[in-house]
């Protein structure tokens, strides 16, 4: 079984930054696509985020234009550079990774923006 765990989470003031990072328990073949979603209280499981191992990649509207994907298929890892941040990204995010054997899901990682 493959884990996911997220790392970068916490509390920033809205205009500020944060960087998720995501890593793999051990490495992950033929990956379609990592990604990142996130969870607010009360509302459903949104995509924000995801990144094909070429490296294309797609965004949710709400978040295009500041924030970014990345991430190494090889090793597994994806991360979420987050710019310009406001109270409405206020969210639990999960890391998820589909591959042809897995569709392995973090246990989330909370953040809060300040307004």
């Amino acid at each position: 079984q493959v884990q996911l765990v997220e790392s970068g989470g916490g509390l920033a003031q809205a205009g500020g930054s944060l960087r998720l990072s995501c890593a793999a328990s051990r490495n992950i073949f033929d990956i379609n696509y990592m990604s990142w979603y996130r969870q607010a209280v009360g509302k459903q499981r949104e995509l924000v985020a995801r990144i094909t191992p070429g490296g294309n990649s797609n965004y949710a509207e709400s978040v295009k234009g500041r924030f970014t994907i990345s991430g190494d298929a090889a090793k597994s890892t994806v991360y979420l550079q987050m710019d310009t941040l406001k109270a409405e990204d206020t969210a639990v995010y999960y890391c998820n990774i589909w591959a042809r054997a897995y569709d392995a899901w973090g246990q989330g990682i909370q953040v809060t923006v300040s307004s």
